[in-house]
């Protein structure tokens, strides 16, 4: 038996994932457990501002990295394989070829999604979500999408949080 998961099947799966606001709307608002593999302890790092944004917004977010124990207040799972709760997607911070093996670990726990990072486009973890009938997402920001579809996406990419008309340290309404 091939070990290959889109072995033999006609159905073309490598095609892009459905990454349309329509769909990602949907991921976003009924994934809301989220197992985050690759997640970094290192506030700088793009997988722990991520993972913290999501806890701000009322996602669980389930750690997974070998190396650490909790991350953000929560306790951290070497793998996929080690999680003993319920997840609804998939984040993962890896590079593209160690993608695969992620996908297939959330196909067997039984997420509804797996997302890939900016950067990240495994086109076999992509088929092997597809054909095991989970939404798959590639080569996008989980934080990014959410604050451009419900609303938290600043100018520049941050939410400050404060709505004026006055630039910064001015203390007349002249903004000069």
């Amino acid at each position: 038996m091939s070990s290959d998961p889109t072995a033999g099947q006609s159905a073309d799966y490598s095609a892009e994932p459905t990454n349309d606001q329509a769909t990602l709307r949907s991921i976003l608002r009924e994934c809301r457990t989220v197992a985050i593999v690759g997640l970094s302890d290192q506030w700088h790092r793009p997988s722990y501002f991520a993972a913290k944004y999501l806890q701000q917004h009322g996602y669980r977010v389930i750690p997974v990295n070998p190396r650490l124990t909790e991350v953000l207040g929560e306790r951290c799972y070497p793998s996929l394989d080690d999680v003993d709760v319920p997840f609804d997607m998939v984040d993962i911070f890896r590079r593209t070829e160690d993608v695969l093996p992620c996908a297939l670990q959330a196909i067997r726990h039984g997420a509804r999604c797996v997302w890939q990072q900016i950067g990240v486009r495994n086109l076999q973890a992509h088929a092997a979500a597809r054909q095991a009938g989970l939404d798959s997402v590639m080569d996008r920001c989980v934080k990014i999408e959410h604050a451009r579809l419900f609303g938290g996406l600043h100018w520049a990419g941050v939410n400050t949080g404060v709505i004026s008309a006055r630039r910064a340290g001015s203390t007349t309404g002249s903004g000069r």
